[in-house]
Protein backbone atom coordinates (compact mmCIF):
# COMPACT_ATOMS: atom_id res chain seq x y z
CA UNK A 1 0.00 0.00 0.00
CA UNK A 2 1.36 3.41 -1.08
CA UNK A 3 -0.24 7.19 -0.27
CA UNK A 4 -1.04 9.83 -2.33
CA UNK A 5 -0.42 13.27 -0.51
CA UNK A 6 -1.42 16.14 -1.71
CA UNK A 7 -0.46 19.25 -0.55
CA UNK A 8 -1.06 23.40 -1.05
CA UNK A 9 -2.60 22.10 -4.62
CA UNK A 10 -3.49 25.22 -5.79
CA UNK A 11 -4.74 25.43 -10.02
CA UNK A 12 -6.27 27.94 -12.73
CA UNK A 13 -7.82 27.75 -15.65
CA UNK A 14 -5.68 30.07 -18.29
CA UNK A 15 -8.25 33.14 -18.09
CA UNK A 16 -10.09 32.68 -15.16
CA UNK A 17 -10.12 34.50 -11.94
CA UNK A 18 -11.26 32.35 -9.45
CA UNK A 19 -8.93 28.94 -8.91
CA UNK A 20 -10.55 25.46 -9.54
CA UNK A 21 -8.20 24.52 -5.87
CA UNK A 22 -6.63 26.88 -3.85
CA UNK A 23 -4.44 25.55 -1.09
CA UNK A 24 -5.89 22.31 -1.29
CA UNK A 25 -4.17 19.46 1.52
CA UNK A 26 -4.87 15.85 1.45
CA UNK A 27 -3.87 11.99 1.74
CA UNK A 28 -5.41 9.28 0.68
CA UNK A 29 -3.95 5.13 0.22
CA UNK A 30 -3.97 3.61 -3.29
CA UNK A 31 -5.26 0.19 -1.65
CA UNK A 32 -8.76 2.01 -1.44
CA UNK A 33 -11.79 1.90 -3.46
CA UNK A 34 -12.10 5.35 -3.65
CA UNK A 35 -15.57 7.30 -4.50
CA UNK A 36 -14.86 10.89 -6.01
CA UNK A 37 -17.87 13.15 -4.97
CA UNK A 38 -18.71 16.71 -5.99
CA UNK A 39 -20.71 18.74 -7.88
CA UNK A 40 -20.54 19.30 -11.93
CA UNK A 41 -17.71 22.30 -12.55
CA UNK A 42 -15.50 21.63 -9.27
CA UNK A 43 -12.72 20.17 -10.75
CA UNK A 44 -13.06 15.96 -10.10
CA UNK A 45 -11.44 15.39 -13.68
CA UNK A 46 -9.35 18.12 -13.72
CA UNK A 47 -7.94 16.49 -10.27
CA UNK A 48 -7.72 13.05 -12.24
CA UNK A 49 -5.59 15.03 -14.96
CA UNK A 50 -3.51 16.54 -12.46
CA UNK A 51 -2.46 13.60 -11.14
CA UNK A 52 -1.80 12.30 -14.98
CA UNK A 53 0.78 15.47 -15.28
CA UNK A 54 -1.38 16.87 -17.62
CA UNK A 55 -1.62 20.41 -16.41
CA UNK A 56 1.38 22.50 -14.42
CA UNK A 57 -0.14 23.96 -10.91
CA UNK A 58 1.61 25.28 -7.48
CA UNK A 59 1.93 23.12 -4.23
CA UNK A 60 2.94 19.17 -4.48
CA UNK A 61 1.60 15.87 -5.22
CA UNK A 62 3.89 13.03 -4.00
CA UNK A 63 3.39 9.61 -4.01
CA UNK A 64 5.34 6.48 -6.25
CA UNK A 65 2.62 5.31 -7.80
CA UNK A 66 1.66 5.58 -11.69
CA UNK A 67 -1.49 6.24 -12.16
CA UNK A 68 -4.01 5.45 -15.71
CA UNK A 69 -7.07 6.96 -16.72
CA UNK A 70 -10.02 6.27 -17.94
CA UNK A 71 -11.77 6.82 -20.44
CA UNK A 72 -8.60 6.52 -23.59
CA UNK A 73 -8.61 8.83 -26.35
CA UNK A 74 -10.28 7.19 -29.07
CA UNK A 75 -9.15 8.62 -32.47
CA UNK A 76 -11.08 8.61 -35.02
CA UNK A 77 -9.28 6.29 -37.55
CA UNK A 78 -9.29 3.61 -34.70
CA UNK A 79 -13.39 3.39 -35.38
CA UNK A 80 -12.25 1.12 -38.75
CA UNK A 81 -9.76 -0.73 -36.81
CA UNK A 82 -10.51 -4.21 -34.32
CA UNK A 83 -8.96 -3.28 -30.83
CA UNK A 84 -6.42 -5.38 -30.95
CA UNK A 85 -4.47 -3.88 -33.02
CA UNK A 86 -4.39 -0.70 -31.34
CA UNK A 87 -4.55 -1.78 -27.65
CA UNK A 88 -0.79 -1.16 -27.13
CA UNK A 89 -1.21 2.47 -28.86
CA UNK A 90 -3.74 3.06 -25.51
CA UNK A 91 -1.50 1.48 -22.71
CA UNK A 92 1.98 0.95 -23.47
CA UNK A 93 3.24 -2.78 -22.69
CA UNK A 94 -0.12 -4.05 -22.45
CA UNK A 95 -0.77 -7.99 -22.89
CA UNK A 96 -3.83 -8.97 -25.11
CA UNK A 97 -4.17 -12.26 -22.88
CA UNK A 98 -4.53 -10.19 -19.73
CA UNK A 99 -6.94 -7.97 -21.49
CA UNK A 100 -8.91 -10.93 -22.79
CA UNK A 101 -9.19 -12.49 -19.15
CA UNK A 102 -10.69 -9.00 -17.87
CA UNK A 103 -13.26 -9.17 -20.80
CA UNK A 104 -14.29 -12.38 -19.54
CA UNK A 105 -14.95 -11.01 -16.07
CA UNK A 106 -17.21 -8.45 -17.95
CA UNK A 107 -19.24 -10.88 -20.02
CA UNK A 108 -17.93 -10.08 -23.31
CA UNK A 109 -16.14 -12.23 -25.56
CA UNK A 110 -12.86 -12.02 -26.64
CA UNK A 111 -14.08 -11.97 -30.80
CA UNK A 112 -15.22 -8.77 -29.79
CA UNK A 113 -11.54 -7.65 -29.87
CA UNK A 114 -11.64 -7.87 -33.65
CA UNK A 115 -14.82 -6.28 -34.89
CA UNK A 116 -14.13 -3.40 -36.23
CA UNK A 117 -14.03 -0.58 -33.13
CA UNK A 118 -16.98 1.49 -34.41
CA UNK A 119 -19.47 -1.13 -35.36
CA UNK A 120 -19.27 -2.33 -31.20
CA UNK A 121 -22.17 -0.83 -28.91
CA UNK A 122 -21.38 1.97 -26.54
CA UNK A 123 -21.28 -0.77 -23.92
CA UNK A 124 -18.90 -3.08 -25.76
CA UNK A 125 -16.23 -0.18 -26.11
CA UNK A 126 -17.09 0.21 -22.84
CA UNK A 127 -15.94 -2.91 -21.34
CA UNK A 128 -13.00 -3.47 -23.49
CA UNK A 129 -11.72 0.25 -22.66
CA UNK A 130 -12.17 -1.03 -18.61
CA UNK A 131 -10.45 -4.59 -19.47
CA UNK A 132 -7.74 -2.60 -20.82
CA UNK A 133 -7.22 -0.61 -17.94
CA UNK A 134 -7.20 -3.35 -15.27
CA UNK A 135 -5.15 -5.71 -17.52
CA UNK A 136 -1.74 -4.06 -15.89
CA UNK A 137 -0.34 -4.12 -12.96
CA UNK A 138 1.19 -2.16 -9.72
CA UNK A 139 -0.78 1.19 -11.65
CA UNK A 140 -3.26 2.98 -9.64
CA UNK A 141 -6.42 3.78 -11.70
CA UNK A 142 -8.21 6.99 -12.45
CA UNK A 143 -12.32 5.91 -13.51
CA UNK A 144 -13.98 8.63 -15.07
CA UNK A 145 -17.77 8.50 -15.68
CA UNK A 146 -17.72 4.72 -17.11
CA UNK A 147 -21.41 3.97 -16.55
CA UNK A 148 -22.66 7.26 -18.59
CA UNK A 149 -24.95 6.01 -22.03
CA UNK A 150 -24.75 2.38 -20.32
CA UNK A 151 -28.01 0.28 -20.44
CA UNK A 152 -28.92 -0.96 -16.89
CA UNK A 153 -27.45 -5.01 -17.88
CA UNK A 154 -24.07 -3.24 -18.56
CA UNK A 155 -24.37 -1.28 -15.88
CA UNK A 156 -24.90 -4.15 -13.37
CA UNK A 157 -21.47 -5.97 -15.16
CA UNK A 158 -19.65 -3.38 -14.70
CA UNK A 159 -20.55 -3.04 -11.11
CA UNK A 160 -19.86 -5.90 -10.23
CA UNK A 161 -16.90 -5.96 -11.93
CA UNK A 162 -15.24 -2.85 -10.15
CA UNK A 163 -16.89 -4.26 -6.83
CA UNK A 164 -14.21 -7.02 -7.09
CA UNK A 165 -11.30 -4.74 -7.77
CA UNK A 166 -9.12 -2.75 -5.66
CA UNK A 167 -7.13 0.69 -5.90
CA UNK A 168 -8.87 3.16 -7.73
CA UNK A 169 -10.45 6.48 -7.73
CA UNK A 170 -13.90 6.57 -9.11
CA UNK A 171 -16.06 9.58 -10.72
CA UNK A 172 -19.38 8.93 -10.91
CA UNK A 173 -22.92 10.32 -10.34
CA UNK A 174 -24.52 6.93 -9.97
CA UNK A 175 -25.54 6.33 -6.28
CA UNK A 176 -25.87 2.51 -7.08
CA UNK A 177 -22.33 1.99 -8.67
CA UNK A 178 -21.12 4.02 -5.70
CA UNK A 179 -22.49 1.90 -3.20
CA UNK A 180 -21.60 -1.48 -5.17
CA UNK A 181 -18.13 -0.52 -5.27
CA UNK A 182 -16.63 2.17 -2.88
CA UNK A 183 -14.91 1.84 0.46
CA UNK A 184 -13.95 5.13 0.60
CA UNK A 185 -15.35 8.65 -0.77
CA UNK A 186 -13.15 11.99 -1.42
CA UNK A 187 -15.57 14.43 -1.62
CA UNK A 188 -15.21 18.41 -3.38
CA UNK A 189 -17.75 19.80 -0.83
CA UNK A 190 -18.60 23.82 -1.83
CA UNK A 191 -15.38 24.90 0.44
CA UNK A 192 -13.33 22.00 2.08
CA UNK A 193 -12.48 18.95 0.57
CA UNK A 194 -12.88 15.51 2.91
CA UNK A 195 -11.85 12.17 2.80
CA UNK A 196 -13.85 9.64 4.76
CA UNK A 197 -14.25 5.43 5.09
CA UNK A 198 -17.60 4.24 3.84
CA UNK A 199 -19.93 4.34 0.94
CA UNK A 200 -22.16 7.18 -0.79
CA UNK A 201 -25.24 6.45 1.53
CA UNK A 202 -23.13 6.20 4.70
CA UNK A 203 -21.57 9.45 3.57
CA UNK A 204 -24.68 11.01 2.51
CA UNK A 205 -26.50 9.92 5.85
CA UNK A 206 -23.55 11.26 7.61
CA UNK A 207 -23.60 14.13 6.39
CA UNK A 208 -27.44 15.04 6.64
CA UNK A 209 -26.69 14.56 10.27
CA UNK A 210 -24.09 17.21 10.19
CA UNK A 211 -25.74 19.51 8.24
CA UNK A 212 -29.06 19.18 10.21
CA UNK A 213 -26.39 20.09 13.39
CA UNK A 214 -24.86 23.00 11.80
CA UNK A 215 -28.27 24.31 11.33
CA UNK A 216 -29.30 23.71 14.78
CA UNK A 217 -25.91 25.88 15.65
CA UNK A 218 -26.38 28.41 13.42
CA UNK A 219 -30.15 29.63 14.96
CA UNK A 220 -28.44 29.18 18.27
CA UNK A 221 -26.16 31.49 17.43
CA UNK A 222 -28.13 33.84 15.91
CA UNK A 223 -30.67 34.24 18.93
CA UNK A 224 -27.04 34.74 21.12
CA UNK A 225 -26.04 37.72 18.64
CA UNK A 226 -29.79 39.25 19.17
CA UNK A 227 -29.61 38.85 22.68
CA UNK A 228 -26.22 40.30 22.84
CA UNK A 229 -27.20 43.26 20.37
CA UNK A 230 -30.43 44.01 22.31
CA UNK A 231 -28.14 43.95 25.49
CA UNK A 232 -24.64 45.75 24.62
CA UNK A 233 -27.68 48.31 23.09
CA UNK A 234 -29.41 49.13 26.40
CA UNK A 235 -26.04 49.75 28.11
CA UNK A 236 -24.58 51.89 25.48
CA UNK A 237 -27.58 53.89 25.66
CA UNK A 238 -27.55 53.97 29.68
CA UNK A 239 -23.45 54.44 29.16
CA UNK A 240 -24.11 57.82 27.15
CA UNK A 241 -27.32 58.90 29.54
CA UNK A 242 -24.70 58.89 33.02
CA UNK A 243 -22.02 60.20 30.53
CA UNK A 244 -23.66 63.11 30.24
CA UNK A 245 -25.08 63.51 33.71
CA UNK A 246 -20.76 63.80 34.66
CA UNK A 247 -21.50 68.07 33.80
CA UNK A 248 -24.18 70.78 34.36
CA UNK A 249 -25.12 70.15 38.06
CA UNK A 250 -28.68 72.13 38.92
CA UNK A 251 -28.20 72.89 42.73
CA UNK A 252 -32.12 72.90 42.86
CA UNK A 253 -33.19 69.62 40.81
CA UNK A 254 -29.32 67.96 41.81
CA UNK A 255 -29.36 69.06 45.62
CA UNK A 256 -27.94 65.45 46.48
CA UNK A 257 -25.06 65.44 44.22
CA UNK A 258 -21.67 66.18 46.42
CA UNK A 259 -18.66 67.03 45.08
CA UNK A 260 -17.40 63.09 45.08
CA UNK A 261 -20.45 62.53 42.54
CA UNK A 262 -18.55 63.05 38.81
CA UNK A 263 -15.35 60.66 39.14
CA UNK A 264 -18.23 58.42 41.14
CA UNK A 265 -20.78 58.44 38.06
CA UNK A 266 -17.28 58.05 35.81
CA UNK A 267 -16.24 55.14 37.13
CA UNK A 268 -19.60 53.32 36.78
CA UNK A 269 -19.73 54.81 33.18
CA UNK A 270 -16.07 53.10 32.32
CA UNK A 271 -17.03 50.13 33.83
CA UNK A 272 -20.46 50.03 31.39
CA UNK A 273 -18.62 50.77 28.33
CA UNK A 274 -16.27 48.00 29.46
CA UNK A 275 -19.31 45.78 29.44
CA UNK A 276 -20.35 46.81 25.99
CA UNK A 277 -16.73 46.00 24.26
CA UNK A 278 -16.67 42.93 25.91
CA UNK A 279 -20.21 42.17 24.36
CA UNK A 280 -18.84 43.17 20.97
CA UNK A 281 -16.08 40.45 21.18
CA UNK A 282 -18.58 37.99 22.36
CA UNK A 283 -20.59 38.89 19.26
CA UNK A 284 -17.40 39.02 16.77
CA UNK A 285 -16.79 35.35 18.25
CA UNK A 286 -20.21 34.35 18.15
CA UNK A 287 -20.34 35.81 14.22
CA UNK A 288 -16.82 33.88 13.31
CA UNK A 289 -18.23 30.40 14.59
CA UNK A 290 -21.21 30.73 12.59
CA UNK A 291 -19.95 32.04 9.57
CA UNK A 292 -17.93 28.70 9.98
CA UNK A 293 -21.07 26.60 10.17
CA UNK A 294 -23.01 26.65 6.78
CA UNK A 295 -20.07 26.57 4.26
CA UNK A 296 -20.40 23.37 2.93
CA UNK A 297 -24.22 22.97 3.68
CA UNK A 298 -26.28 21.50 0.23
CA UNK A 299 -29.41 22.89 0.55
CA UNK A 300 -30.45 24.03 -3.20
CA UNK A 301 -33.45 26.32 -4.01
CA UNK A 302 -36.21 24.61 -5.39
CA UNK A 303 -36.89 24.88 -8.83
CA UNK A 304 -39.91 25.39 -11.13
CA UNK A 305 -41.98 23.98 -13.89
CA UNK A 306 -45.05 24.87 -15.25
CA UNK A 307 -46.94 22.35 -17.35
CA UNK A 308 -49.55 22.47 -19.60
CA UNK A 309 -52.95 20.65 -19.15
CA UNK A 310 -54.04 19.04 -22.40
CA UNK A 311 -57.73 18.69 -22.75
CA UNK A 312 -57.45 15.34 -23.70
CA UNK A 313 -56.85 12.94 -21.02
CA UNK A 314 -54.44 10.10 -23.18
CA UNK A 315 -51.47 12.28 -24.72
CA UNK A 316 -49.95 9.44 -27.02
CA UNK A 317 -50.93 5.86 -27.72
CA UNK A 318 -49.35 2.84 -29.85
CA UNK A 319 -50.83 -0.15 -31.18
CA UNK A 320 -48.83 -3.54 -32.05
CA UNK A 321 -46.38 -0.93 -32.84
CA UNK A 322 -42.77 -1.43 -34.25
CA UNK A 323 -39.78 -0.12 -35.86
CA UNK A 324 -36.86 -1.44 -38.59
CA UNK A 325 -34.17 0.48 -39.82
CA UNK A 326 -35.06 -0.23 -43.75
CA UNK A 327 -31.67 -1.50 -44.38
CA UNK A 328 -31.75 -3.55 -41.27
CA UNK A 329 -33.11 -7.74 -41.17
CA UNK A 330 -34.23 -7.70 -38.26
CA UNK A 331 -36.97 -4.83 -36.49
CA UNK A 332 -35.65 -3.08 -33.43
CA UNK A 333 -39.00 -3.87 -31.18
CA UNK A 334 -42.66 -4.92 -32.97
CA UNK A 335 -46.23 -5.00 -31.37
CA UNK A 336 -45.44 -2.85 -28.78
CA UNK A 337 -48.53 -1.47 -27.19
CA UNK A 338 -48.47 1.51 -24.38
CA UNK A 339 -50.43 5.03 -23.83
CA UNK A 340 -49.32 7.68 -21.89
CA UNK A 341 -52.28 9.46 -19.84
CA UNK A 342 -52.18 13.15 -18.41
CA UNK A 343 -49.60 12.95 -15.04
CA UNK A 344 -48.02 9.61 -15.98
CA UNK A 345 -44.12 9.71 -15.72
CA UNK A 346 -43.46 6.43 -18.17
CA UNK A 347 -39.82 5.32 -18.34
CA UNK A 348 -38.32 3.11 -21.12
CA UNK A 349 -36.33 0.62 -20.28
CA UNK A 350 -34.24 -1.58 -22.09
CA UNK A 351 -30.52 -2.66 -23.98
CA UNK A 352 -28.56 0.05 -25.64
CA UNK A 353 -29.65 -0.53 -29.06
CA UNK A 354 -33.01 -1.47 -28.91
CA UNK A 355 -34.83 1.69 -29.92
CA UNK A 356 -35.51 3.54 -27.50
CA UNK A 357 -34.32 7.09 -28.92
CA UNK A 358 -35.57 5.87 -32.32
CA UNK A 359 -38.88 5.46 -30.97
CA UNK A 360 -38.66 8.95 -29.18
CA UNK A 361 -37.54 10.57 -32.68
CA UNK A 362 -40.48 8.85 -34.47
CA UNK A 363 -43.00 10.44 -31.67
CA UNK A 364 -41.67 13.75 -32.04
CA UNK A 365 -41.52 13.61 -35.96
CA UNK A 366 -44.92 13.10 -35.60
CA UNK A 367 -45.81 15.44 -33.25
CA UNK A 368 -43.56 18.33 -33.73
CA UNK A 369 -41.41 17.42 -36.76
CA UNK A 370 -37.34 17.09 -36.14
CA UNK A 371 -36.34 18.27 -33.28
CA UNK A 372 -32.66 19.53 -32.46
CA UNK A 373 -30.28 16.73 -31.01
CA UNK A 374 -31.97 14.04 -32.61
CA UNK A 375 -29.49 10.77 -33.70
CA UNK A 376 -32.52 8.75 -35.63
CA UNK A 377 -33.24 9.65 -38.95
CA UNK A 378 -37.29 9.20 -38.90
CA UNK A 379 -36.43 9.23 -42.72
CA UNK A 380 -34.85 5.78 -42.73
CA UNK A 381 -37.43 3.88 -40.33
CA UNK A 382 -39.93 1.75 -41.36
CA UNK A 383 -42.97 1.73 -39.31
CA UNK A 384 -45.68 -0.91 -38.53
CA UNK A 385 -48.95 -0.74 -36.22
CA UNK A 386 -50.03 2.54 -35.24
CA UNK A 387 -48.85 5.30 -33.36
CA UNK A 388 -51.30 8.08 -32.32
CA UNK A 389 -50.24 11.57 -30.42
CA UNK A 390 -53.08 13.85 -29.26
CA UNK A 391 -53.77 17.46 -31.66
CA UNK A 392 -52.01 20.31 -30.75
CA UNK A 393 -49.59 18.31 -28.37
CA UNK A 394 -46.53 20.77 -27.35
CA UNK A 395 -43.45 18.96 -25.86
CA UNK A 396 -40.32 19.39 -24.48
CA UNK A 397 -37.89 17.54 -25.46
CA UNK A 398 -34.41 16.80 -23.66
CA UNK A 399 -31.62 14.98 -26.19
CA UNK A 400 -29.06 12.86 -25.10
CA UNK A 401 -26.54 14.46 -27.42
CA UNK A 402 -25.03 17.53 -26.60
CA UNK A 403 -22.48 18.00 -29.46
CA UNK A 404 -24.99 20.30 -31.20
CA UNK A 405 -24.52 23.42 -28.22
CA UNK A 406 -21.71 26.00 -29.11
CA UNK A 407 -22.03 30.18 -28.94
CA UNK A 408 -23.13 32.49 -26.43
CA UNK A 409 -26.08 31.80 -23.93
CA UNK A 410 -27.27 34.82 -25.04
CA UNK A 411 -27.17 33.50 -28.70
CA UNK A 412 -28.89 30.17 -27.60
CA UNK A 413 -31.54 32.22 -25.90
CA UNK A 414 -32.45 34.16 -28.76
CA UNK A 415 -32.71 31.17 -30.87
CA UNK A 416 -34.91 29.19 -28.30
CA UNK A 417 -36.98 32.27 -27.57
CA UNK A 418 -36.52 31.98 -24.17
CA UNK A 419 -36.00 34.80 -21.52
CA UNK A 420 -32.12 35.00 -20.56
CA UNK A 421 -32.81 36.18 -17.19
CA UNK A 422 -35.05 33.46 -16.12
CA UNK A 423 -32.98 30.94 -18.15
CA UNK A 424 -29.47 31.62 -16.19
CA UNK A 425 -31.59 32.11 -13.07
CA UNK A 426 -32.01 28.70 -13.42
CA UNK A 427 -28.88 27.61 -14.20
CA UNK A 428 -27.91 29.12 -11.17
CA UNK A 429 -30.28 26.92 -9.21
CA UNK A 430 -28.29 24.27 -10.92
CA UNK A 431 -25.23 25.97 -9.38
CA UNK A 432 -23.88 26.82 -12.56
CA UNK A 433 -21.12 29.48 -12.09
CA UNK A 434 -22.15 32.70 -13.05
CA UNK A 435 -18.70 33.36 -14.74
CA UNK A 436 -19.71 30.30 -16.85
CA UNK A 437 -22.39 32.77 -18.43
CA UNK A 438 -19.68 34.88 -20.72
CA UNK A 439 -17.84 31.48 -21.89
CA UNK A 440 -18.96 29.35 -25.07
CA UNK A 441 -20.67 26.53 -24.59
CA UNK A 442 -18.52 24.29 -26.60
CA UNK A 443 -15.57 25.04 -23.70
CA UNK A 444 -18.64 23.72 -20.89
CA UNK A 445 -17.95 20.04 -19.63
CA UNK A 446 -20.65 17.27 -20.47
CA UNK A 447 -22.34 17.86 -16.79
CA UNK A 448 -22.87 21.59 -17.84
CA UNK A 449 -23.71 21.34 -21.19
CA UNK A 450 -26.51 19.20 -19.86
CA UNK A 451 -27.70 21.67 -17.29
CA UNK A 452 -28.17 24.01 -20.30
CA UNK A 453 -30.64 21.48 -21.99
CA UNK A 454 -32.27 20.66 -18.60
CA UNK A 455 -32.66 24.31 -18.13
CA UNK A 456 -34.17 24.94 -21.64
CA UNK A 457 -37.06 22.51 -20.85
CA UNK A 458 -38.22 23.69 -17.53
CA UNK A 459 -38.07 26.80 -18.89
CA UNK A 460 -40.99 25.74 -21.68
CA UNK A 461 -44.15 24.97 -20.85
CA UNK A 462 -45.39 22.02 -22.81
CA UNK A 463 -47.70 19.05 -22.18
CA UNK A 464 -45.62 16.17 -22.39
CA UNK A 465 -41.61 16.76 -21.40
CA UNK A 466 -39.20 13.72 -23.18
CA UNK A 467 -36.00 13.38 -21.56
CA UNK A 468 -33.16 11.34 -23.18
CA UNK A 469 -30.83 10.35 -20.66
CA UNK A 470 -31.32 13.66 -19.28
CA UNK A 471 -28.62 12.76 -15.89
CA UNK A 472 -25.83 11.75 -18.39
CA UNK A 473 -22.86 13.69 -16.58
CA UNK A 474 -25.44 15.45 -13.97
CA UNK A 475 -24.23 15.27 -10.16
CA UNK A 476 -25.91 13.94 -7.68
CA UNK A 477 -26.88 17.03 -5.92
CA UNK A 478 -28.50 18.53 -9.44
CA UNK A 479 -30.41 15.00 -9.76
CA UNK A 480 -32.12 14.81 -6.28
CA UNK A 481 -32.96 18.63 -7.01
CA UNK A 482 -34.38 17.28 -10.39
CA UNK A 483 -36.28 14.47 -8.56
CA UNK A 484 -37.57 16.81 -6.26
CA UNK A 485 -39.23 19.19 -8.98
CA UNK A 486 -40.78 16.07 -10.76
CA UNK A 487 -42.61 15.03 -7.74
CA UNK A 488 -44.17 18.20 -6.81
CA UNK A 489 -44.74 19.39 -10.75
CA UNK A 490 -46.54 16.27 -11.14
CA UNK A 491 -45.73 16.51 -15.60
CA UNK A 492 -46.40 13.97 -17.53
CA UNK A 493 -43.00 12.66 -18.85
CA UNK A 494 -41.61 10.33 -21.18
CA UNK A 495 -38.28 8.97 -19.85
CA UNK A 496 -35.28 7.52 -21.09
CA UNK A 497 -32.64 7.32 -17.77
CA UNK A 498 -30.67 4.05 -16.31
CA UNK A 499 -30.06 5.75 -12.96
CA UNK A 500 -32.20 3.16 -11.10
CA UNK A 501 -33.03 5.42 -7.47
CA UNK A 502 -33.91 8.35 -9.99
CA UNK A 503 -36.23 6.14 -11.60
CA UNK A 504 -37.12 4.02 -8.52
CA UNK A 505 -38.37 7.91 -7.05
CA UNK A 506 -40.04 9.20 -10.30
CA UNK A 507 -41.52 6.50 -12.39
CA UNK A 508 -45.32 5.54 -12.68
CA UNK A 509 -45.29 3.32 -15.18
CA UNK A 510 -41.96 0.99 -16.53
CA UNK A 511 -42.20 -0.32 -20.28
CA UNK A 512 -39.44 -2.71 -21.40
CA UNK A 513 -38.43 -2.65 -24.70
CA UNK A 514 -36.76 -5.10 -26.76
CA UNK A 515 -35.89 -6.94 -23.37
Amino acid sequence: MSRINVNNLTFYYDGDYEPVFDQVSFAIDTDWKLGFIGRNGKGKTTFLKLLMAKYDYTGTISTNVVFDYFPYTIKEEYDQKPAAEFLEELKAGCEEWRVICELDQLGVEAERLYRPFGTLSFGERTKIMLALLFSGEHQFLLIDEPTNHLDQASREMVKGYLAGKRGFILVSHDRELLDACIDHVLVLNRHSIEVQAGSFSSWWENKCRRDAFEKRENEKHKKEINKLKNASERARQWASKNEASKIGIDPIKDHDRGNGTRPYIGAKTKKMQSRVTQMEKRMQREIEEKEDLLWDIENPPDLKLMPLQHHKNTLLSMQKYGLQYSDARQPLFQNLTMEIKRGERVFLNGYNGCGKSSLISMILQQAVGKAEGLKADPQKMLESGTLETASGLIISYISQDTSFLSGSIHRFCQEKQLDESLFCSILRQLDLERVQFDRQMEHYSEGQKKKVLIAASLLTPAHLYIWDEPLNYIDIFSRMQIEKLILASQPTMLVVEHDVRFREQIATKVIDLGC
